[in-house]
């Protein structure tokens, strides 16, 4: 039986005695408030890292929607002439190139978007009805899911912009001078189009006809960063964005087995005066590609153009309407000018 009555005072042994339940109490609580934050992070990383390697919103379309969109492009319709598909290999990627009926002055080579292939990027051939038209989708990644097979990885640029390397060289082999050749590409194939442009540059064989570009994210550690933040700021953005976006950045890199660094736009430009002209969209309001990104990427440049557009990414089509047509076809005729004769169709 306790000896303790009501109304007498507790001895020090016996506030000594619940003292380690107080203790208990107060550690679990630390411990919960250090493990959520932490299990909070942890499972961000990998949901972002995931996205970087492997968007699970991209899902390759029928080859019946993309032979009947193809279909549409070739038939053309007011201003646009169409043309004839074909598909050419060029070094490990088939190439689906749209030839004008009449002779071109040069070939546009369209670049898709992260989470995206071939048949999405089609339609903006549009923007370029004096020009044939080259497509294709980074590391086959179409072609392996509808085949049943894991896709290779997203690098983010750093396999990809070698295959728009070997496609360039390949145009250039089968008879379109490199003279001839655009560039265009939207948020990731922005990026993708301006590494493959430093190191075709730094060849030393000349620059290309034109790069057009639109948001180009300044590498995989600032996107991680800024698809953690989203839309808007949130409180706990300023502590963890950034410690989630390296996390993720660097475990995409391990995944898809390349060094994250090399994703670095400004990194892999540095030191280069590019001779190619360029014209560049730039969104003011881009959360997912800087705006001081694109500017000191666009101080990159001898000749260059930029339209800047109150919007957020990749929306300048939609508000600029007609002018971003006009503005891509003014610059593409002061850089090529008339179609040369001896181009090869």
């Amino acid at each position: 039986m306790s000896r303790f009555r009501p109304g007498q005072s507790r001895s020090p042994a016996d506030r000594r005695r619940k003292r380690p339940g107080a203790r208990t109490a107060v550690l679990a609580a630390l411990a919960a408030a250090v493990l959520a934050p932490a299990g909070f992070v942890a499972w961000k990383v990998r949901a972002v890292a995931g996205e970087l390697v492997d968007p699970p919103f991209y899902r390759p379309q029928s080859l019946v929607r993309v032979e009947t969109t193809y279909r549409e492009l070739a038939q053309g319709g007011g201003a646009d002439p169409g043309g004839a598909w074909q598909v050419r290999t060029i070094g490990s990627r088939a190439v689906w190139l749209l030839r004008r009926r009449t002779a071109a002055p040069g070939l546009v080579l369209l670049l898709h978007g992260f989470g995206d292939d071939r048949w999405g990027t089609s339609p903006a051939v549009r923007w370029f009805p004096g020009l044939d038209g080259a497509i294709f989708t980074y590391l086959g990644r179409d072609e392996a899911i509808r085949a049943g097979r894991k896709p290779p990885p997203v690098t983010f640029g750093v396999r990809e912009s070698q295959e728009v390397v070997e496609v360039v060289h390949g145009l250039e082999a089968q008879g379109t001078p490199r003279s001839r050749i655009l560039l265009m590409g939207r948020s990731l194939g922005a990026s993708v189009g301006l590494l493959a442009l430093a190191q075709l540059e730094r060849e030393g064989q000349g620059p290309l006809g034109g790069i057009v570009w639109e948001g180009a994210p300044a590498g995989s550690r600032d996107f991680a960063e800024r698809l953690v933040r989203g839309t808007r700021d949130r409180f706990w953005h300023p502590l963890l964005a950034p410690l989630i976006g390296t996390l993720a950045c660097r475990l995409a890199a391990r995944e898809g087995d390349y060094r994250w660094q090399d994703t670095d736009l400004l990194d892999r430009t540095r030191g280069l005066r590019l001779a190619t002209p360029a014209l560049c969209f730039l969104a003011t309001q881009d959360r997912l590609a800087p705006p001081p990104v694109q500017r000191r990427m666009a101080a990159r440049f001898e000749r260059i153009r930029i339209v800047e557009v109150p919007t957020w990414h990749l929306h300048c089509s939609e508000v600029l309407g007609p002018g971003y047509a006009q503005a891509i076809l003014d610059a593409t005729e002061s850089w090529l000018g008339p179609a040369p004769e001896g181009i090869k169709k």
